[in-house]
């Protein structure tokens, strides 16, 4: 019989419990019971803290299953474990030291790691074998720390302070699309929380990377915050079987949050599609755990993918599922803001607010020293599309229903 796997849990640098295999692909997590005693914080909202055991029947808990690396890590680190296949807990115990958040997983029997099946002669696989970080999303990414100026891998044990994005072969100019988006974001919503990101070099690597500054670590620290994926108890690769007015829901139903969270998340939406960003699923949205309650986090993850081949708003707009971005009226929009809870009046003022920015929105574009003119000038004219066939009739649309 196989030896079933298990770890150990921390909540930032307190051993919290223990997430064990079980016959039958079952998964209990349960708190040590000096955590508990402690009055610690739970470690995610769908685990609250408790002495029974919080049980998985089929695999690893959302919560934990989101922590897992996708994409081109995920393949990377799987051929690091001398594997062609991996389950999900596998590479969370291998990988789990730099998670998203401030919980980590480490195996105390760690499975000695391979080269036998990297490509060598690639500095971005090589860089894996000294990191422990597991990261979202298929975009070819690492974990690299800034130090004394400089950016470079992280090593064992270390957190951290950048999250870096290389360019696809599959999506051209993935890496600028998403500076400029991000750039055109901030300006839209000046007062809005945006991350922090720039273009740079890495050392020992042979490629520019975005480099994005983690807000969920600070001075050596880890900050917790859970992605809607994992607030709504939905695994990994779930995140697109949602409706947006799923999020406007947890906000104005759990305890310890703001209604005006929802209005600020509503901006956010309708900015991500004015842009062109389809795919927004539910873990491009996130909120900090908060003495206070639940906050969101800043906005990231801003990419025009209408660009590429994604013509679907990712997820349900205003009950409307599948919706072409060209099919985008300012009806799904005001049914958008009717469902967040959001009167008449909020919806056009978002609007409006918008609006006031819209031509700061192309300066921050054109008069960025990353890109081409091209990718530029397609960016400012789909967005101007959007806003004259769309955005401009929400008010209009509104003073015909009252």
């Amino acid at each position: 019989m196989a030896n079933l796997l298990w770890g150990k849990v921390y909540y930032n640098d307190l051993f919290a419990g223990y997430l064990r295999e079980e016959p039958g692909n079952r998964i209990t997590f349960t708190y040590d019971s000096s955590y508990i005693d402690a009055g610690y914080p739970a470690i995610a909202h769908t685990l609250p803290v408790r002495e029974a055991p919080h049980i998985s029947n089929n695999g690893l808990h959302p919560f934990f299953d989101n922590l897992v690396s996708e994409g081109w890590l995920e393949q990377a680190q799987t051929r690091l474990l001398g594997k062609r296949e991996v389950s999900r807990f596998e590479l969370l115990l291998a990988f789990g030291f730099d998670c998203a958040g401030a919980v980590s997983i480490i195996d105390p029997e760690p499975t000695e790691l391979t080269e036998a099946m990297l490509d060598i002669d690639n500095p971005k696989e090589m860089a894996i074998l000294t990191s422990h970080a597991s990261l979202s999303g298929v975009q070819p990414k690492l974990a690299v720390i800034e130090d004394s100026g400089e950016f470079r891998p992280t090593r064992i044990d270390e957190l951290s302070t950048h999250i870096a994005k290389f360019p696809s072969i599959n999506h051209v100019n993935i890496i600028e699309n998403e500076y400029l988006t991000t750039q055109a974001f901030k300006a839209l919503l000046p007062d809005d929380d945006i991350v922090e990101l720039s273009i740079n070099e890495i050392e020992g690597l042979n490629e520019p990377a975005l480099l994005i500054k983690r807000f969920d670590r600070s001075c050596g620290k880890r900050i917790n915050f859970e992605e809607f994926n994992q607030l709504l108890g939905k695994r990994s690769n779930a995140k697109y079987d949602a409706d947006y007015k799923d999020m406007a829901n947890f906000i104005l139903h759990t305890e310890g949050c703001l209604p005006t969270q929802n209005y600020l998340l509503y901006r956010r939406i309708l900015v991500g599609l004015l842009l062109g960003n389809t795919d927004m699923h539910l873990k491009n949205f996130a909120m900090f755990h908060t003495e206070q309650g639940f906050r969101l986090t800043p906005s990231y993850d801003q990419v025009a993918a209408s660009l590429y081949d994604y013509k679907t708003v990712a997820l349900s707009l205003g009950s409307t599922h599948d919706l072409p971005i060209g099919g985008l009226k300012a009806s799904n929009i005001i049914k958008l803001g009717e469902e967040f809870g959001l009167s008449a009046a909020a919806i056009n003022m978002a609007a409006q607010d918008i609006k006031k920015n819209i031509e700061a929105a192309k300066e921050a574009i054109s008069e960025a020293k990353i890109g081409s003119s091209s990718l530029k000038n397609n960016l400012i004219q789909l967005m101007e599309k959007r806003w004259n066939g769309t955005f401009a009739l929400i008010g209009k649309t509104l003073s015909k229903r009252q």
